[in-house]
């Protein structure tokens, strides 16, 4: 049986006291966690929505029924249960092989994923657009900035916006000739959805780089790059998953160089040469 912590009692209780209660569509979520356990916690809103047959807005309640905030808020608690800890006699060189192995695992697998024709349409409308805006949040927006950066030092201007008011704000400016490029790993950060959505209905063209498929944020987007590094609650941000946001940017700044070549160079050449000064 699952036991996980809620809120000051196991999840676990707590589900088996709110079952008589359980409508036939929250019984199939309730049905597919205990039976899934392990996967859940990798799983996006719709990916569970979708496993469990019951509608998005049907699996919100559920979790609110038991207490919870939300989706996210269910898997922190589940993440803490079936997290387990290291043990003490593992060696240093174990855990540094491990990172490395996982790291390099993560760009094998989203390497392994990538679309070259969504690659390409996403390059392609980038480059035609003098209007690209990115999103991002928190480790996102880390990934937004440095995109931002990337994209400079080629000549090709963008602005990332990491504050969800703000965004909020670009958004309802926004026209047919804007340029989104939504970043979350996970596709169901609210503020990031929120803002895309305005974009979508004034009629901005979304580039979603993402870890999952089917999201809230998939629903809005015209083309997706997908990454591989799912994370647990417990290890958001981390920075297997960060490296695999840059594998998207470097492909897509890379795609770019090579579409503008000569121009790239050039402004290549002279920014360094006009920050060259900056430098003991």
């Amino acid at each position: 049986m699952l036991e996980i912590q809620g809120k000051g009692i196991r999840t676990s209780i707590l589900m088996e006291q709110n079952k008589p209660n359980f409508t036939k569509s929250e019984h199939k979520i309730y049905n597919y966690i205990v039976s899934n356990t392990d996967q859940v916690l990798y799983h996006s809103l719709t990916e569970l929505s979708e496993l469990s047959g019951v509608a998005e807005a049907t699996v919100l309640r559920f979790f609110r029924k038991l207490g919870f905030k939300g989706f996210q808020d269910f898997k922190f608690s589940l993440a803490q249960e079936v997290s387990v800890n290291p043990t003490n006699d593992e060696s240093d060189e174990t855990y540094i092989k491990k990172i490395k192995n996982n790291m390099v695992q993560a760009i094998e697998s989203s390497y392994e994923i990538l679309e070259l024709k969504s690659l390409q349409a996403a390059i392609d409308i980038i480059d035609h657009s003098y209007d690209v805006v990115i999103f991002g949040v928190g480790s996102s927006g880390i990934a937004g900035q440095d995109m931002e950066n990337r994209l400079m030092r080629i000549g090709k201007h963008a602005n990332v916006i990491t504050d969800p008011h703000a965004q909020v704000m670009r958004a309802t400016t926004m026209s047919k000739g804007t340029v989104v490029i939504a970043i979350s790993l996970t596709g169901s950060t609210k503020d990031i959805v929120d803002s895309v959505k305005i974009a979508k209905k004034n009629n901005a063209t979304i580039i979603a780089l993402t870890n999952y498929i089917k999201s809230p944020l998939t629903k809005y987007s015209d083309h997706v790059l997908l990454s591989a590094a799912k994370e647990s609650p417990l290890d958001s941000g981390s920075l297997v998953s960060k490296i695999t946001q840059l594998f998207l940017i470097d492909l897509i700044c890379t795609g770019l160089t090579l579409k503008n070549y000569k121009d790239a160079e050039t402004i290549k050449m002279k920014i360094s040469e006009n920050t060259a000064g900056k430098l003991y």
